[in-house]
Parts: structure tokens; sequence; C-alpha cells
């Protein structure tokens, strides 16, 4: 997608996700086939359901219809949120995690699964599990030492309201 036609879409967009209380995470326009994809991510503090996904389609679909930024082309929309092992690329994505259990390559090599207790400006305090019966351990990891981070999926992860019962 041209850089002119996503900053025209974020352009338009992100007011009307905003309205609705999210965050516009990402837009990606791409080829299927003959015709073309239209993907709007978004995404809030306490996730997005999915009748508010279609119902954001809804207005998305109106909006584009109105304006010329699709072009006469078909395309097809579709507005969904984050896939849960996302990379996590902003602060706000850490945030989110808070509690979950991520894997980090770190930016001097080798990599680190621990869960994300704490989350400031300049970086993250981690619980790095323990090894055959040993303790979970306490890391403070800056964000400039993170190369790359993804949330990874637990099955079997009690719940907070779980654990406080």
């Amino acid at each position: 997608m041209s850089t002119t036609q996503s900053d025209r879409l974020r352009g338009l967009l992100e007011p009307l996700v905003a309205a609705k209380g999210l965050d516009l995470e990402e837009i990606e326009l791409s080829k299927a086939g003959k015709r073309r994809m239209l993907r709007v991510i978004v995404d809030s503090d306490e996730g997005v359901e999915l009748d508010a996904c279609a119902e954001l389609s809804r207005e998305v679909s109106d909006l584009l219809d109105e304006s010329d930024v699709m072009g006469e082309d078909e395309y097809v929309l579709e507005v969904s949120s984050p896939g849960a092992d996302r990379p996590l690329t902003e602060h706000r994505h850490y945030v989110r995690a808070t509690g979950r259990l991520v894997k980090f390559q770190l930016a001097e090599g080798g990599e680190l699964v621990a869960r994300i207790l704490d989350v400031d400006d300049e970086g993250l305090d981690l619980e790095v599990p323990g090894v055959k019966g040993r303790k979970a351990t306490a890391r403070r990891i800056a964000f400039t030492d993170i190369a790359k981070a993804r949330v990874e999926i637990e099955f079997n992860r009690k719940d907070k309201k779980e654990e406080e019962a």
C-alpha cells in the first residue's frame, strides 16, 4: 500500500475508531486474487468484542463509501482485533500484556520467557519462571534491550480471579 494511501486511510479512520474508545493498531491493504483486502486492526485496554468489530465494520464501510480513498476497484473489508500472539511493539501493548507470559528476543542475542509484572516508561519488571522446581526470579529489562516480544499462549494458566478465590 502506498504511504499516501495508508496515511489517507489512517487520517480518515482514526477519528472514527477513537470515537469508539478504540486504538487503530494497523491498516493492511493487500491483494486477494482479483480483489483487494483491507484489514483494519483495532484494540483497547479491555480488548474488543465481536459485536464492537461488527458495528465498527459497518461504520467504516459507510465512511469508505462516502470517500474516494479506496478508488473504484472492489475490495473486501475486515475489521478485527489483533491476534493473541501478535508482536508487542508499542508501550500500550506491554501495559495490556501485564500478567501475561511473553517471549522476548533480546537485542544482544538470546531469548527470555517471563511474565510481565509492571510496565513504566523505561522498561518492564518481569517474573522469570523457575525451572525444575526452582522459585521464580525477578528481573528488570529496559525497552532498549528488547529486539522483539510476543505473548505466549497459555492453555493452563489460572485466571487472576481464580487465584484470588
